[in-house]
């Protein structure tokens, strides 16, 4: 379905097209900025400002290659939650040292496969302490996630360091750790909680930090502490976002502190992910319908919860532009997908006139967005575009009907 009339200025990144972007590569699309990934990683080198500070993004957010590559070129390792993670960054080029391996309830094999590979193991329970310890002893150094029970982010789904988060062993049971690190005499080399996302309460992350350091001092062979993430993300107009210098100010003096109490040198990591790629990110999709029911007026658009689950899991707010009628008379309408299944963006959300066949831009959608794709319904997922130095390259291929087919196995069922 052709695009209607573009108004006669139409949206830009770095002097790009959206429109002709739509147009060139078709829709839904996925579409990435990225000068603004490169600037939200100097915003956080800036606002910690120490030399001692690491930081590393955590690829479940976004884990295109050429996203990986480019994070990677602005000095920033790699946090993964799993082998496969792990492998994807090896291939974009970060170096072993440079990964932070932190699974959740994964079998001892994978854990085996991460130390063959030479990754920084993170453990986060009991049985798979020892389990390590048995195996590998003092061989291979480990970090130990911690759950701080704090419940940071206001929102249960997302927060993920209070007492009934599955993540993380409990502060309760450092006795039960020392036991078994001092009986397999496991080198334990670094301390780690993340209590969860869009955290923009300083005292959250000062109080988790305060109760992490607490337990470290049990260990004395430290090389780092790492506090995770959380860093939140403004997702429309006036709503608050970690203030990050604040941040700083408070928690590098507490960490000033215990290492010259500590008595050796240590690195501080963090974990962002969503805070690095979410405002990059924007998700193009076309208005197939426009639905006048007698209360009620649907956008149905061609993307869906397949594309984009997190205003469903999640409640999570996306502005959304119409980038073909900007200067449209505004109405209220409820943006809704294409699944057979309740997938609404929005409800009641006032827009520029949208008429069929217009573009949406649905905004902040850089992390977990394509990385949480499926293809429920037997719908392919989208293209991915990355915007660098003023020209738009594909950097995924939209998905084909082979592509659905492509691990199938025929078989006679005669």
């Amino acid at each position: 379905m052709p695009i209607t009339s573009a108004p006669a200025t139409a949206p830009t990144v770095q002097g790009v097209n959206l429109l002709e972007i739509s147009q060139t590569f078709g829709t839904p699309l996925y579409v990435y900025d990225a000068k603004r990934i490169i600037s939200q990683i100097n915003v956080l080198k800036q606002a910690f400002n120490d030399s001692r500070v690491r930081f590393k993004y955590a690829a479940k957010a976004l884990t295109n290659q050429a996203v990986l590559k480019l994070v990677k070129q602005q000095g920033i390792g790699l946090d993964a939650v799993s082998i496969e993670e792990a492998r994807l960054g090896l291939l974009a080029g970060f170096t072993v040292e440079q990964i932070m391996y932190t699974p959740s309830g994964v079998t001892f094999e994978e854990i085996t496969e991460a130390v063959d590979l030479g990754v920084q193991i993170n453990i986060d329970n009991l049985p798979l302490l020892r389990q390590f310890g048995e195996k590998y002893g003092d061989t291979v150094p480990c970090c130990l996630r911690f759950n701080p029970n704090v419940m940071a982010g206001g929102n249960s789904k997302i927060s993920v360091g209070h007492s009934y988060s599955k993540f993380g062993i409990p502060f309760a049971q450092l006795d039960a750790i020392r036991a078994i690190v001092e009986e397999y005499q496991i080198h334990v080399n670094g301390v780690h909680i993340h209590t969860g996302s869009d955290i923009k309460d300083i005292d959250a992350f000062l109080q988790g930090a305060e109760r992490l350091l607490d337990v470290a001092r049990h260990f004395d062979r430290l090389d780092f502490i790492d506090l995770g993430s959380g860093f939140k993300v403004p997702y429309q107009e006036g709503d608050p976002s970690t203030n990050l210098e604040e941040l700083s100010r408070g928690l590098l003096p507490i960490f000033d502190a215990f290492t010259k109490q500590y008595g050796r040198p240590l690195t501080l990591w963090f974990e962002p992910g969503k805070f690095i790629v979410s405002a990059s990110g924007q998700l193009l999709a076309r208005v197939n319908v426009v639905k006048e029911n007698p209360n009620v007026t649907f956008v149905g658009i061609d993307t869906g919860l397949n594309h984009l689950i997190r205003p469903m899991m999640y409640d999570a707010y996306h502005t959304i532009e119409n980038l073909s009628n900007p200067d449209g008379a505004p109405r209220t309408y409820t943006v809704v997908g294409y699944m057979c299944e309740t997938d609404t963006f929005a409800t009641d959300r006032i827009l520029p006139e949208v008429r069929s066949g217009d573009v949406l831009a649905i905004k902040n959608a850089g992390a977990y967005g394509y990385s949480m794709a499926s293809n429920y319904n037997g719908r392919p997922r989208p293209a991915e575009v990355l915007i660098h130095r003023g020209e738009a390259k594909l950097i995924r291929q939209r998905e084909s009907l082979e592509d659905l087919l492509r691990n199938q196995v025929d078989i006679n069922v005669d």
